[in-house]
C-alpha cells in the first residue's frame, strides 16, 4: 500500500535516508573498490588506472542532467537508480566467484557509477523542489552528515568487516602458494551483497515515503528543449568573467590530493618490505572510514563556521594551506615507517582534519563564484564535473607514478604537487559573477 502522494512526509522521514544512499555507492566505487582490488593481489597501477577512472560519470553527469526533468518524477529515477545499483553490485559480488572476475565487477562498478550519479541529480532534485527555502537551510547540515555516515559505513565498518569475514573463510584453510587467498574473494563478496541489501532497503523506504520531487519552473518540455537549454546554459556558464581563471583554481584545488586518495589507502595495507605500513583491513576501516570521518566532519564543521565568520574571500588562502600543507603527515610515515597503531591513526587523522577543513574552501568556492546565475543548479554541477576530472587524472596515473617512484619520493612528489593549489589559490577570482550581473 502506497502513501498518497498528496501527504507530505516530513523531511526527517526521507532526507537522512536519501543522502545516506546516495553517499554509500559512490564511496563504495570511488575508494572502497581500490581496498578490495588490492586484497585480490592486483598491483597499484592497475588499482589506481580501473578506480580512478571510474569519477567518469561524474564529470560527465551534467550532460544528461537535464533529460530528469522529462520523465516521470525525480522520485521515479531515484527509487530506478537505486535497484539498479542492487543488482549491479550483486553481480559484482557473484562475479568475484568467476575466472574473469577483474573486467566482470569493473563493469558493474562502472554501471552502479553512472547509477550513482544520477541518482544524485534526481535526489538533489527531490530535496530542492520538495523543500522549502528555510527546509533546506534547516536541513542542509544533515545532508552532509548521512552522506558521510553513507562513508563511515562503507569505508569503515564494511571495510573492518572484510577481515573478520577472511578470518572466518580462511580458517584451517592453507595460503595458496601464488595469488591471493581465496577467502578474500568470499569475503568481499558478502561485503558487495551486503551493500546490495542496503540499497535495497533504502528503496523500499523511499517507495512509500519519498515525495515525488516537483519540476523545475524552467524545466525542458522536450529532449530538444532539454538539448537547447543545456547548450544554453554552456555558453552562459563560459562566458562569465574571469571564468577560465575560475576553472583553473577549481581543477588544481585538490590536485595533490588526486594523487593521494588513491595511493594513501594502499602504502597503509602495503608490505613493510617494498615501503608500506602493513595494516590489516581492521585498522584500515577504523583509520580511513571511522576515525578518518569525524576528523573530516570536524573539518568541515571548522571551516563552515571560519568562512561564515570572515568570509571565503579572506580564508580561501588559508583553506587551501589546511588542504594541501598536511600531506607532509604521508611523507613522514613513508620515512618514518612506525609502527604504533595509535601513532598512526593520530598522523593519519591530522591529514583527514586538513583535508576537511580545505574541501569547505572549494564547495563554497563553486557555489558563491562560479555558480550564481540563471542556471545556477547546471553550473554547479559543471563545477563539480571539473573538479571531478581533477580527481579522474590524477587517480588514473597516480598508481604508475608510485611504482616509479617508490612510497618515499612519491609522498614527496605529492608535496611539491601541493605547491600549485596554493598558489593558484592567491589569484582565484571573487565577486566576478556578482560585477557582471550587477
Amino acid at each position: 500500500m502506497t502513501r498518497p502522494e498528496n501527504q507530505r512526509a516530513h523531511p526527517l522521514l526521507w532526507v537522512p535516508s536519501l543522502y545516506f544512499a546516495m553517499g554509500t555507492p559512490m564511496i563504495a566505487v570511488s575508494v572502497v573498490a581500490a581496498i578490495m582490488y588490492k586484497n585480490l593481489g592486483l598491483s597499484n597501477p592497475e588499482i589506481a588506472a580501473y578506480t580512478g577512472a571510474m569519477y567518469l560519470p561524474w564529470v560527465l553527469k551534467p550532460l544528461w542532467a537535464p533529460l530528469v526533468e522529462l520523465f516521470r518524477s525525480k522520485r521515479f529515477f531515484v527509487l530506478a537508480m537505486e535497484l539498479t545499483m542492487v543488482v549491479t553490485f550483486s553481480c559484482a559480488a557473484f562475479a568475484l566467484k568467476l575466472p574473469a572476475y577483474l573486467p566482470l565487477t569493473i563493469a558493474f562498478f562502472w554501471m552502479s557509477g553512472f547509477a550513482s550519479a544520477t541518482q544524485d541529480i534526481a535526489g538533489d532534485g527531490v530535496y530542492l523542489t520538495s523543500t522549502t527555502p528555510r527546509e533546506q537551510a534547516l536541513y542542509v547540515g544533515l545532508q552532509g552528515a548521512f552522506w558521510n555516515l553513507g562513508r563511515v559505513l562503507v569505508s569503515g565498518a564494511l571495510v573492518s568487516l572484510t577481515k573478520v569475514l577472511y578470518d572466518w573463510a580462511a580458517a584451517g584453510k592453507p595460503a595458496p602458494t601464488f595469488g591471493p587467498h581465496p577467502a578474500w574473494f568470499t569475503a568481499w563478496m558478502m561485503v558487495m551483497m551486503l551493500i546490495a541489501a542496503i540499497l535495497a532497503a533504502t528503496a523500499v523506504w523511499h517507495f512509500y515515503i519519498l515525495p515525488p520531487g516537483a519540476k523545475a519552473p524552467d524545466a525542458p518540455s522536450s529532449v530538444r528543449a532539454a538539448l537547447a537549454t543545456t547548450a544554453d546554459a554552456w555558453v552562459s556558464f563560459f562566458k562569465k568573467p574571469r571564468v577560465w581563471m575560475m576553472i583553473t583554481a577549481v581543477f588544481f584545488y585538490r590536485f595533490a590530493e588526486g594523487f593521494i586518495e588513491k595511493i594513501g589507502p594502499l602504502f597503509l595495507m602495503d608490505k613493510r618490505a617494498v615501503g608500506g605500513l602493513e595494516l590489516d583491513n581492521m585498522a584500515l576501516g577504523n583509520i580511513n572510514g571511522t576515525f578518518g570521518t569525524v576528523a573530516f566532519v570536524g573539518g568541515t564543521l571548522l571551516g563552515g563556521l571560519l568562512a561564515a565568520r570572515y568570509t571565503l574571500r579572506r580564508m580561501f588562502v588559508l583553506l587551501a594551506f589546511a588542504l594541501n600543507v598536511p600531506h607532509i603527515t604521508f611523507f613522514y610515515l613513508s620515512q618514518a615507517l612506525p609502527h604504533d597503531l595509535v601513532w598512526i591513526t593520530c598522523v593519519v587523522l591530522i591529514e583527514k582534519l586538513g583535508y576537511g577543513l580545505g574541501t569547505v574552501g572549494m564547495m563554497l568556492y563553486m557555489m558563491q563564484e562560479l555558480s550564481p546565475g540563471r542556471y545556477r543548479t547546471a553550473h554547479y554541477a559543471f563545477a563539480t564535473g571539473v573538479m571531478a576530472l581533477n580527481m579522474m587524472l590524477t587517480g588514473m596515473v597516480s598508481g604508475r607514478i608510485q611504482a616509479w617512484l617508490g612510497y618515499q619520493a612519491f609522498f614527496g612528489f605529492v608535496l611539491l604537487a601541493s605547491l600549485p593549489p596554493i598558489i593558484i589559490s592567491f589569484f582565484a577570482p571573487f565577486g566576478a559573477t556578482a560585477e557582471a550581473e550587477g
